[in-house]
């Protein structure tokens, strides 16, 4: 049997791959110090749980519509209204099955096959394999490690072409914390606005910022036609295994989004989005205390991390992650790259870390602090062991 082309355009994701090695590691008794997933070790606040075990009792396990139920739209708003000051109806509202599934079917809807999509490095791993899949062109915008990954609209601008349809930014990002400073942002709406393209924000991290850093949207713009704004529970609320993403944009392009989504998943689980409406009108107290301890741990990681000679390591602004650049360490002990690096450091320190390949960049590994003090103390043992051998 032959598979169709835009199959083989994708790869496996990076971080599924590594999960699945130190999985396989840890089941044969190997303790493994897995920095690998972006998933926060938090549980899920007792009060969304609960909220979704009522709507069991009650038996709310039927289909619902499509694209979320009212209470969940009226709620993702609500707090989206609450704390970017935006003014998103109904109808400019999409609930989906992760914030994975608003981007993929936002791709799908607006790109034909040869049109560009401009996409900063580093960039998450599904950006690009989504635009492949679509039959997109990607065009990459490559920041500088020592501007902090920065980007710029006037870089930006310069990759404009008649071909260009969408522009795909992650703030903070995923994988440096890199976060693009409110005022950058507006430029970047404006750049899109110039050229009638769409611009589409993933705030999947939105309220992860340090240092006295507010959490932004440009969802306060009234534009329509040039902004889409995809979100998630996952990390705000540790809610990763719940499901629940959402879109809020041009009710016609929901639609468009909303048509393919009736012909594939269906509605979001219903029981996930009683506990999703929970989470978002419920207590925020749980959201401050995440966001305390990954400070905490960020400043451990950078640390330890920089104290590993020739490890150089940018302070993140945001996120979970830090990314780390290994290139001095390159070439040596039979290592050819960043991947065979990452297996080495699996299968002799019994580290789990994500390479930079899978983001777009060469001389990096990404690590994920979403785990307890005692792990990051434990791996960054290891590494230094394991990078002063070599």
């Amino acid at each position: 049997m032959e598979l169709s082309q835009r199959i083989s355009r994708i790869s496996v994701s990076s971080t599924l791959a590594v999960v699945q090695k130190a999985a396989k590691l840890k089941a044969s008794g190997i303790k493994v110090v897995d920095f690998g997933a972006g998933e926060p070790d938090f549980p899920t606040p007792d009060s969304i749980k609960k909220a979704a075990v009522e709507a069991l009792n009650q038996n709310f396990t039927k289909y619902t519509p499509t694209g979320g139920i009212p209470e969940l739209k009226q709620a993702v708003i609500g707090r989206h209204a609450k704390d970017f000051g935006s003014t998103y109806a109904v109808e400019e509202c999409l609930v989906t099955v992760g914030g994975k599934q608003a981007i993929f079917e936002a791709v799908a809807a607006t790109i034909n096959h040869g049109d560009e999509v401009i996409l900063p490095v580093p960039y998450w791993v599904s950006f690009l394999d989504i635009v492949n899949y679509a039959g997109g062109r990607p065009v990459m915008l490559e920041t500088r490690e020592e501007d902090g990954f920065a980007v710029k609209a006037e870089e930006v601008e310069k990759l404009v072409t008649p071909k260009t349809k969408l522009i795909i930014v992650n703030s903070p990002n995923n994988p440096t914390g890199a976060v693009i400073p409110p005022e950058e942002m507006e430029k970047l709406l404006a750049v899109a606005e110039r050229h009638n393209i769409l611009l589409m924000s993933d705030e999947c991290y939105c309220q992860f910022l340090y240092d006295g850093r507010k959490p932004f949207s440009l969802g306060h713009s009234s534009n329509r036609e040039n902004l889409l704004i995809v979100g998630s529970l996952s990390k705000t609320y540790a809610m990763t295994g719940w499901r629940v993403g959402f879109a809020l944009g041009n009710r016609d392009l929901l639609r468009s989004m909303l048509k393919l989504q009736s012909h594939s998943t269906s509605n979001p689980t219903s029981f996930a989005q009683k506990a999703a409406v929970e989470a978002l009108n419920g207590p925020q107290d749980s959201v401050q205390t995440m966001l305390a301890e990954y400070q905490r741990r960020r400043n451990r990681i950078v640390e330890g991390l920089r104290a590993i000679p020739g490890i150089k390591c940018n302070m993140p602004e945001g996120a979970f992650y830090v990314y780390p650049n290994i290139g001095a360490y390159l070439k040596k002990d039979g290592i050819t790259d960043a991947e065979k690096l990452v297996e080495k450091l699996l299968e002799e320190a019994h580290v789990a870390l994500v390479p930079g390949p899978a983001f777009g960049t060469q001389d990096h590994l990404r690590i994920s602090y979403a785990t307890s003090q005692e792990q990051i103390d434990e791996g960054l043992r290891r590494m230094a062991k394991f990078f002063g051998a070599l």
